[in-house]
């Protein structure tokens, strides 16, 4: 999405069959988003694709490519001693403590959550996270860096799950509950939310989609955090599926069961 909306990109992965993997479902990405876009094979579907893939730099080596970057934007643990005293760090964590990812920096002020929503090419939101360190100059450059790339920055504090998950973790868990005191079935909990509260997809649809063991992680954590609030109770019948390794689409079974191909 930065590549495709005029940012230069350094991807970095561990190893090079994760960043060839990655780049290889990016261009498919782009190429998608040419065809939706521009429609068919045409000169500006071409060079839309070839402008965004020809900004994206893969790399291996996260020293060396943060060396001039204004920006890190972390899904993995980084090296935070590398970047040049300007560059912003920012997490993309939907969960875990933005003050707690900091304290392993002593750039506090130029540190922030960017949280995106999957898919990011077709999600809009971008939920910017601030803890009481952040500068209100890397607070404005997130939110225009995001807005840049098309999105809708929201802003929040650095608050358990920030505003969408803090919301929907808690009601997913809750359609749980309600499935293990047998008061409804799955697909009729489903069912209710997507044709009642007009929901694209039902609560345990979502929860397969987005992983068991996902949910069980952010979940556990606030948990731990927070052991006195009732919305953060683990549940037994998730740490039943997860134990059995059925996590959801990605198994080919979770609450439901998938053809995997």
């Amino acid at each position: 999405v930065a590549a495709q909306t005029g940012h230069k990109v350094t991807m970095v992965d561990i190893d090079d069959a994760a960043v060839e993997k990655a780049q290889k479902r990016i261009g498919d990405s782009i190429q998608r988003i040419a065809k939706k876009k521009f429609g068919g094979e045409s000169a500006e579907a071409n060079k839309f694709i070839s402008d965004a893939i020809g900004r994206l730099t893969i790399s291996t080596d996260a020293v060396s490519s943060v060396g001039s970057a204004d920006l890190v934007v972390e899904a993995i643990v980084e090296n935070l001693d590398a970047a040049p005293s300007h560059t912003i760090f920012a997490s993309n964590t939907s969960s875990l403590s933005i003050a707690k990812i900091a304290d392993a920096t002593n750039r506090k002020d130029r540190f922030g959550g960017l949280h995106f929503f999957n898919p990011v090419p077709v999600m809009k939101l971008l939920e910017v996270v601030r803890i009481p360190e952040t500068s209100q100059e890397t607070y404005e450059a997130m939110c225009g860096w995001g807005k840049a790339m098309g999105k809708v920055t929201v802003a929040c504090k650095d608050t358990p799950g920030f505003i969408v998950n803090r919301l929907l973790v808690p009601y997913m868990y809750e359609a749980v509950r309600i499935l293990e005191r047998g008061d409804a079935s799955v697909r009729d909990i489903d069912t209710s939310m997507k044709l009642g509260a007009g929901y694209p997809m039902g609560p345990f649809e979502l929860m397969d989609y987005v992983g068991l063991d996902t949910g069980k992680f952010i979940v556990d954590g606030w948990h731990k955090e927070y052991p006195d609030m009732p919305l953060f109770e683990p549940s037994p019948l998730i740490e039943k599926l997860v134990q059995e390794g059925k996590l959801g689409v990605k198994t080919g079974e979770g609450f439901y069961k998938y053809n995997k191909k």
